[in-house]
């Protein structure tokens, strides 16, 4: 007798449904074909075990499982419980009427119990536009699938309540999930505030800046001068997500299996925080069997790199086409998938090896030689894909024995969140065009006009700096954010002038 069933392949953050034939006939052994992994072709000997752990039988015939398209190559333990429900539909211990109706995934153990599996969310997405009145699942990843509407999602615990369902002698109900309330539940809790902070006023403008155009940064100063606490505050006056921006964020989460059990939604813009000893495949995703980077897990969030010298050249240099396309392309001789990497980039690191290069009181024990070859371990290319430098100076004692309260975090946000309507507005026709960072050459020259005295002023910087096209176009993308901040309709001079001042690593005498 023969079964189909239906499963799904996740590649990169998108799912494709995979049909699954079970044949039953004569003979004694198992066959598993369609170009499985080792994972898949392991799967029958934990279905054999569970199957009979259950209460039921496994068939002592020829069963040929086939999974379609034959030409994909079919990896991880999610195919376990789809075909678990042919063999036992082809076996006539489970009623086969309404099995083509879902989709089916799900890892089993040897007892029968259902695994929790890696991409549910892209998968019950995949189903819900591909038709499926229904998608079961383990309960471990009801609650993330759920979000998806048009959809009934089934979590169910043991192989036994699989088969109670088909033949419908237990009457399950679909999970749900108020997908508005959980995603406005956490939408403004945040562990810190820029009211934490004493002083750096100049540092928290540029701050906002970045956080109201999405602009990559760069601090440069003594240890302990407060880099990583600015740095770890920024996630608080960023705008909250959109409902778009969640999903996309939540499917790179789901594929990478790092969403909880309870969450059903990313709520949170994240913020990632590798260690400098991070190798390339992990920062940008790759491996063996392609795996999301922390590139792709800081999507629609915050990438911080402290002690950014301390990384790898190598590793360094991978983020440059991410920074400019945002996203990542993972090419093998079998496959190519794509993950979305659109992040702000929040980098730290001292002015020199000592740590007192520039320091108002504390003198510097490195030449000029060894400060510029510390400095030099940032490439040039990469330096120019960085729109804000910001010299972080050391916090005075009177500010920090002030009693004066500093500016809370949800006042800084109220600014951002309003430049960033009128860049919604703006970009409204464009596809995929949220910010004033993502803009392309062609998009800057028509959006942030500048009149003759500006372009003045910006060509005698370039002169001066030594500054490449790239960074003219970022100069003109932070003073249309810092426009927007203004609430003006042009870019002023005084605009130009506040984003030059932000190249400050691009003066040829900064390390002396």
């Amino acid at each position: 007798m023969l079964i189909k069933t239906y499963g799904s392949a996740v590649f990169g953050v998108n799912a494709l449904t995979i049909t699954i034939e079970v044949s039953i006939s004569s003979g004694n052994k198992y066959h598993i074909v369609g170009l499985p992994d080792n994972a898949v072709k392991e799967s029958l000997k934990r279905i054999e075990s569970a199957i009979q752990a259950s209460g039921f039988k496994m068939p002592r015939q020829k069963i040929v499982v086939n999974l379609s398209p034959a030409d994909i190559r079919k990896e991880g333990t999610s195919y376990d419980l789809p075909i678990a429900v042919g063999i036992l539909a082809a076996s006539g211990q489970l009623a086969g009427e309404r099995v083509a109706e879902v989709l089916i995934a799900g890892e089993l153990s040897l007892d029968g119990g259902i695994q929790p599996v890696k991409g549910a969310l892209p998968i019950a997405i995949q189903a819900a536009e591909a038709g499926f009145k229904g998608f079961i699942l383990p309960a471990d990843n009801a609650r993330e699938a759920a979000v998806v509407d048009n959809l009934q999602v089934y979590g169910l615990h043991h192989l036994k309540d699989l088969v109670a369902f088909f033949n419908g002698t237990t009457v399950f109900n679909p999970v749900f999930v108020d997908t508005k309330s959980e995603f406005l539940k956490n939408v403004s809790l945040h562990e810190h505030d820029f009211s934490d902070v004493k002083g750096q006023e100049s540092i928290k403008r540029a701050l906002e800046i970045a956080a109201a155009g999405g602009h990559n940064v760069i601090l440069i100063g003594p240890p302990g001068a407060g880099k990583t606490m600015l740095a770890k505050r920024l996630p608080t006056i960023l705008p909250p997500l959109s409902m778009q921006e969640a999903l996309e964020t939540t499917k790179v989460y789901s594929v990478s299996g790092k969403l909880s059990a309870a969450a059903s939604l990313m709520t949170e813009r994240p913020f990632r925080n590798p260690h400098h000893s991070i190798s390339d495949v992990a920062l940008v995703g790759g491996g063996a069997n392609p795996q999301p980077g922390e590139i792709s897990m800081a999507h629609n969030g915050v990438l911080f790199l402290d002690e950014l010298p301390e990384f790898k050249r190598s590793v360094l240099e991978v983020m440059r086409q991410p920074l400019e396309d945002r996203k990542v392309t993972i090419s093998r001789a079998r496959l190519s998938v794509e993950y979305p990497a659109s992040f702000m980039l929040i980098a730290a690191m001292n002015p020199c090896p000592c740590g007192f290069h520039n320091h108002p009181d504390k003198d510097c024990s490195c030449s000029p030689w060894v400060v510029q070859k510390y400095l030099s371990k940032i490439s040039g290319p990469l330096m120019d894909r960085i729109d804000l430098h910001v010299e972080v100076t050391p916090v005075r004692f009177e500010e920090l024995a002030s009693s004066h309260p500093s500016e809370k975090s949800a006042a800084i946000r109220k600014r951002v969140i309003s430049a960033r309507l009128k860049q919604e507005i703006r970009f409204a026709a464009q596809t995929g065009l949220y910010y004033n960072a993502q803009m392309s050459p062609a998009q800057v020259r028509r959006l942030c006009k500048v009149n003759q005295n500006g372009l003045d002023m910006v060509s005698k910087a370039m002169e001066k700096l030594g500054l490449s096209a790239r960074a003219f176009d970022r100069i003109l993308k932070v003073s249309r954010t810092i426009a927007d901040l203004a609430g003006t309709k042009n870019i002023e001079l005084e605009h130009l002038a506040e984003a030059i001042h932000f190249r400050s690593l691009d003066r040829d005498n900064w390390a002396g």
